[in-house]
């Protein structure tokens, strides 16, 4: 592996056509040693065996999505997302990563309020930080760009996030940084040194934002250099925290997806070494 990849992670996501095997296989052709990985398909593999067939391709496993998913009103709901977040919590510690990526969750049918689904969102972590920690996984919420936050998740920037996140030690909740949900508010730079000098920079996570958007804004991420972020400012905020953990580009991209996943695992590297370093 190159010193300029030894940084690098390539999410599960960006290459979703690609089995487990397979996504081990094109990483370590591309010099690339480290993954994100996703829960239902580590699941369908099976958490132990997913952990070790990373383990013995020398790939770090750097983080598990996803957990969240918490602004539910009606007591069952909320039942069944915190017993499906312990069980995030427990594949995360099975599969080998320290960290598990939380989507808060939109607002549900016919609520209106945003202050009250973020406050149902403490009250989930107040339950479930201690049982990560206890697990040595850490929470990282991650902040959606707003035009999710009717369906997808209520908490639309880092401000917001680390606002939730500083309830809890840091060693149990933190926070993602994501250039495609942020890379557009003026308060980046200083929320990322907040998040930075309370140890919660949990993860770093790259995507460029290209418009038009798709009809499925889902799965309206670029590869790295196809549109408006500027990679190399906002890395320059975050390793100024002194962060120095793993970089993981994370791309919903159909046309991708469509296309030889090795292929595009190397187009990801060479595209992190042009336009992100």
């Amino acid at each position: 592996m190159s010193p300029e990849l030894s940084r690098l992670s390539v999410n599960q996501e960006t290459v979703r056509q690609l089995s487990l095997p397979e996504l081990a296989e094109s990483c370590a052709k591309a010099g690339v040693g480290q993954v994100g990985l996703w829960r239902a398909p580590v699941q369908e593999y099976g958490i132990e065996r997913a952990g070790r067939l990373m383990k013995d391709a020398g790939l770090t496993v750097t983080s598990l999505c996803r957990g969240g998913f918490l602004t539910a009103t009606d007591p069952a709901e909320r039942a069944r997302a915190l017993e499906d977040n312990r069980a995030a919590v427990d594949e995360a510690a099975g599969v080998g990563t320290d960290t598990l990526v939380l989507v808060s969750g939109g607002l549900p049918p016919g609520d209106k309020d945003l202050y009250g689904a973020r406050a149902r969102i403490a009250d989930a972590l107040a339950e479930l930080a201690p049982y990560a920690g206890e697990r040595g996984v850490r929470l990282a919420i991650e902040p959606l760009h707003p035009m999710f936050a009717s369906d997808r998740c209520v908490v639309s920037t880092l401000s917001q996030a680390l606002d939730l996140a500083e309830r809890f030690p840091a060693e149990q909740v933190g926070v993602v940084v994501d250039a495609y949900h942020i890379w557009w508010d003026d308060q980046v730079p200083a929320q990322i040194a907040r998040a930075g000098s309370g140890g919660r920079i949990h993860s770093f996570q790259l995507a460029d934002w290209i418009t038009p958007l798709p009809a499925g804004v889902l799965v309206g991420r670029g590869q790295l250099g196809d549109g408006s972020v500027d990679f190399r400012s906002l890395r320059r905020h975050v390793e100024a925290t002194g962060f120095d953990g793993p970089i993981e580009v994370e791309i919903f991209n159909e046309d991708l997806w469509a296309r030889d996943g090795a292929e595009v695992v190397a187009e990801v590297a060479a595209r992190y070494l042009e336009h992100a370093c």
